[in-house]
């Protein structure tokens, strides 16, 4: 027997250079840089599974699109050969919908690095969790897989780990701001402001250490370096913290000014506003409306502070505004402008009491003059502008706890605010909640930045970039210096690149402007379960939801999903999309957000997302399910599958079922869209059973295009998944849009619709059904009535109705009579009343009153033909009435045109309007038979009226329209009559053919081959 090999002291190191260590020994690594790269991320994913494309991007980086899935398999399949080398069975690349890497995450800098940072957030000593932060930080030899040139730093397995050891670096250096460890913490954090030569906050933090620890004229040095590089590569000053940062610096290294006896200094005017934004361009509107509220005279007889407070999502132009309004105001405010960073944010919203500080310095008052507590500075800040004309504007709010002790006492000055959050504890603050831009000034946004002509040039395009930026100002500003960086690019490959959802968020960045990073301040302020539910709702292809989908994806009540949804609309990442028909509350994600949460949820595992969709998806299903059957319908089968379901509670259930039209109404978006991901997921059963639940309702409303494309997919997919049953009832389904609601795009409509169902008939004799054995005989003796084989579909109507019976199926027993009614026609409607008789009483026993209308409207007809005119008008009438309280157009339509006919045959002067109002339905909801129908009525009243040129064209219409129907018997009545119409325009040899065709077509053996 064979000996194990070895177990062997295998170690990763991914913090810096990769580097594989065995038994306390570094080993060279693969001489590939794929191969490395391939092991890099593989270490790094600790033992996740990363899908083929997901490896191509962060590996081949650039050429990732060029690269075939070949490729990767063959690299991993090197990459196997020479962990094999290393000697230890311990380490294995398996594959499980995506490779992963199994191996000791003891061994492995990156677990270490987390342990010890984990350790810190434990420990209360400031001290100890200083130390703790720098021996984590020792372990970082440099930047993440180090020298890896393709490797995509921007995905988000790597993008994360950086972004922990940045946090560490700033934690660190926030931990010895409050202790005496500024020399520990200086060489960990200027290492990490070397590695990231743009980061401001980095470079803030080692300019703050550098002079708590008496060295200022390093920490400015750092400042000048930082101002020359900003300025070169990417033509920006440092942002507003790094200037505060500096100030602060000159203030300890300021040597203190001899005092004159008796002498006050002047208080100095402050102003402090940021730059105004030189492409400023929309928002006239709310900047007109934030300009009243500041300078306003207070209504009442109290007269109180003038605040307003803007709210938006991340990178909607908040801080632009802002500063854009303050500059407008200067003159309004003479005595200075303060303005403040607060960072709300962010993970370290800036303490009252230091903003205080800073103010107070900026009005003059500093050093001893400072009192300690939050209530004394607030006291004094007060007083010191009291009966002064000041703006204060205060930028990025957390929240009102953080905002009020810095509001001022008396109404000479005016305060202007900006958050994520929605400020509504602020007492007497005037909100303003900020939305994307419209199309109109996305483009124009675009054209200031990047020139009219370039825009004028490629105007569809520069529309295009507009959309995929969401509207998003930020986004648009992004894409706008990008091409202006970049003159030769044509706004077309900027807008090819951002059609890739899985990088459009890489896309739009741009030096220290990023949507991902402006999105992620929000994010990381939540709570832990919060973030799991940003994550899970990111997932939805839907367009908007509802509290009880979230909670299906958390899977909990819905009273505990609340809170999740209530903060991220505080947070601006769920925004309200209204009220629906049920009276739920709507909400949505924005189109980057909804990127950015999904980029996020790859922090979950692919079992873990896949589960919370299904959800979501089967509580789509169990209330879409429920809301069928007590949908009046085409009386066909209900059939379903064995998807899991997730059912709401009972009280919410009742309270969104209580008109299920009007719940259909609400989530169809939601429903079309859940049919294609649950495609998407390769989750068959629901799939096809979403789909075939919507066709009452798509029936209901002339939902045609959605109801086809959706079956049309979920089909596709079935057929890949060898879903039998989900095969056939899709099929039944397709069959009946496509016969009654499309154009003629393959053959006459009712062939097809024959040759269709003799497949589907095979489909469920397989399948050992007889309920949709049923069905499809039904629909065989539709075709065979269209092509006047009509002992064949009596034949073939019955049989359908021995097999309802035999199955105890009345549905179709009621349609097998109704078909047999449609066989014997319009010259054996003595022969149709029993049937249809039958058929009524069927349909009330079932309590589905479209089936009654229509048996009714067919009964009418039936009557008419047989001479009872007062009862034929009688029923269409009433089944036009139901069709209308039902708000069905198609069958409303069919009695429309058998009511036109009843009038033209009695000579009611009605049947023209009739016929019209029929023709216009048709036209509207492409009812392509009663369109026909109501053309070769319209023909026939022309030409009785003697209207010949107005005849010969609505009838030609109608044959054509019939032709492409594939409806033989109808075809040939309006053949003879357009013969007719022909003979009366003097048009003999047209008259002659048309005579011939419908003589051949008459002579023809209508019988199946």
């Amino acid at each position: 027997m064979a000996d194990k090999p070895e177990r062997r002291n295998i170690s990763f190191r991914v913090l810096g250079r990769l580097s594989v260590g065995v038994d306390g020994t570094e080993v060279p690594l693969p001489r590939s840089p794929v191969l490395q790269g391939l092991l890099g991320v593989l270490v790094l994913a600790e033992g996740e599974a990363l899908r083929i494309d997901r490896l191509t991007r962060l590996v081949w980086g650039d050429r990732a699109e060029v690269t075939s899935r070949e490729s990767v398999h063959v690299a991993v399949s090197r990459l196997r050969k020479w962990l094999e080398r290393l000697g230890d069975d311990t380490l294995s690349i398996d594959y499980d919908d995506g490779y992963r890497l199994r191996f000791p995450v003891t061994a492995f800098d990156l677990h270490r690095f987390r342990e010890l940072v984990a350790r810190a957030d434990r420990l209360r000593d400031p001290h100890q969790r200083g130390d703790a932060l720098v021996a984590a930080l020792e372990l970082c030899r440099g930047p993440v897989l180090a020298g890896l040139e393709r490797l995509n730093r921007a995905e988000i397995l790597v993008r994360s780990v950086e972004d922990d050891i940045r946090q560490a670096g700033l934690d660190l250096a926030a931990t010895a701001l409050d202790t005496d460890g500024h020399d520990a913490a200086i060489a960990p954090v200027a290492k990490l402001a070397d590695e990231h030569p743009f980061d401001e906050p980095l470079h803030a933090a080692l300019m703050e250490l550098l002079a708590a620890s008496g060295r200022p004229a390093q920490a400015l040095d750092v400042h000048r370096r930082l101002r020359d590089r900003l300025r070169r590569e990417l033509d920006v000053e440092p942002s507003d913290q790094v200037q505060q940062t500096r100030l602060r610096v000159l203030a300890w290294d300021r040597p203190a000014a001899a005092a004159e006896p008796g002498a006050r200094p002047p208080t100095p005017v402050p102003a402090e506003l940021p730059p105004d934004i030189p492409d400023f361009v929309g928002r006239a509107e709310e900047a007109a409306l934030l300009v009243d509220v500041l300078v306003r005279p207070s209504g009442g007889r109290v007269r109180t502070v003038p605040v307003a407070a803007v709210a938006g999502m991340g990178g909607v132009g908040k801080t632009a505004l802002a500063v854009h309004v303050a500059h407008l105001l200067a003159g309004a405010f003479p005595d200075g402008q303060l303005y403040v960073d607060l960072h709300g944010d962010g993970g370290a919203p800036t303490h009252p009491a230091d903003v205080l500080d800073r103010f107070l310095y900026s009005l003059g008052i500093s050093g001893t003059g400072l009192p300690a507590t939050l209530d004394e500075r607030t006291a004094l800040f007060r007083s010191r502008v009291a009966d002064r004309r000041v703006l204060i504007v205060l930028d990025n709010a957390a929240d009102e706890a953080q905002v009020r002790p810095l509001l001022p006492g008396t109404p000479n000055a005016a305060v202007l605010i900006t958050s994520r959050n929605r400020l509504t504890g602020l007492e007497g603050a005037v909100p303003l909640d900020l939305r994307v831009f419209t199309h109109e000034q996305s483009v124009d946004l675009l054209a200031l930045v990047v020139g009219e002509e370039r825009v004028a040039a490629e105007p569809d395009v520069a529309a295009e970039i507009a959309r995929l930026c969401g509207y998003v100002p930020l986004a648009v500003r992004i894409a706008a210096g990008r091409l202006v960086g970049r003159p030769y690019w044509a706004l077309s490959h900027l807008a090819e690149m951002l059609r890739d959802e899985k990088s459009r968020l890489d896309e739009l960045a741009l030096g220290d402007l990023a949507v991902r990073t402006s999105f992620g301040m929000s994010y990381r302020q939540l709570p832990a379960e919060t973030r799991r539910a940003f994550r899970m709702t990111g997932l939805l292809d839907a367009p908007d939801f509802a509290l009880w989908t979230v909670a299906a994806l958390l899977d909990v009540p819905p009273p505990e999903a609340r809170p999740h949804l209530e903060t991220l609309i505080d947070a601006q990442l769920v925004a309200m999309a209204g009220v629906d028909a049920t009276g739920e509350l709507r909400y949505r994600m924005h189109d980057l957000v909804r990127l950015y949460a999904r980029e996020l949820a790859a922090e979950d595992t692919r079992r873990q997302r896949t589960a919370a969709l299904a959800r979501a998806l089967g509580a789509w299903l169990w209330l879409a399910e429920r809301a069928a059957d007590r949908v009046p319908g085409p009386a066909y089968a209900a059939m379903h599958g064995g998807a899991a379901r997730w059912p709401p509670p009972p009280r919410v259930a009742a309270r969104l079922l209580r008109d299920p039209m009007a719940w259909f109404a609400a989530e169809l978006p939601a429903l079309v869209a859940s049919v294609y991901q649950a495609c998407d997921l390769r989750l068959d059963e629901l799939a096809w059973d979403l789909a075939a639940s919507l066709e009452k309702y798509c029936d209901i409303r002339g939902i045609y295009d959605d109801w086809r494309h959706m079956h049309e997919r979920a089909l596709r997919f079935c057929r890949a998944a060898r879903n039998a049953r989900g095969e056939a009832v899709l099929t039944r389904g397709l069959l009946e849009v496509n016969t009654w609601a499309s154009q003629e795009k393959d053959g006459p409509a009712m062939v097809r619709m024959r040759e269709s169902a003799e497949r589907l008939l095979q489909m469920f004799t397989k399948l050992g059904d007889p309920r949709g054995r049923a069905d499809a005989l039904i629909l065989i003796t539709w075709g065979l009535v269209a092509q006047g084989a009509e002992e064949e579909a009596l034949a073939t109507a019955r049989r359908a109705l021995r097999v309802a019976e035999s199955a105890g199926y009345p549905g179709g027993q009621a349609r097998a009579h109704h078909l047999m009614a449609v066989a014997y026609g319009e010259r054996r409607a003595d022969l149709a009343l029993p049937c249809l008789e039958r058929a009524l009483a069927i349909a009330d026993q079932l309590g589905n009153p479209r089936l009654r209308a229509t048996i009714v409207q067919f009964l009418g007809a039936a009557h008419a033909l047989t001479g009872d005119i007062a009862t034929g008008e009688r029923m269409l009438t009433e089944s036009i009435a139901m069709a209308r309280d039902m708000d069905d157009r198609y069958l409303e339509t069919f009695s429309l045109v058998y009511l036109a006919k009843l009038f033209a045959a009695t000579g009611d002067g009605r049947a023209r309007e009739t016929a019209e109002l029929a023709l216009s339905h048709s036209h509207a909801g492409n009812f392509r038979h009663h369109l026909a129908d109501a053309l070769a009525v319209l023909g026939e009243l022309h030409l009785a009226a003697g209207e010949i040129p107005a005849a010969v064209a609505r009838l030609e219409r109608s044959v054509e329209v019939w032709r492409g129907r594939g409806w033989v018997p109808f075809l040939v009545r309006t053949l003879r009559t357009l013969a007719d119409a022909r003979a009366a325009a003097g048009e003999e040899e047209a008259a002659r053919e048309a005579r011939a065709e419908a003589d051949a077509l008459e002579r023809r053996d209508s019988r199946p081959n």
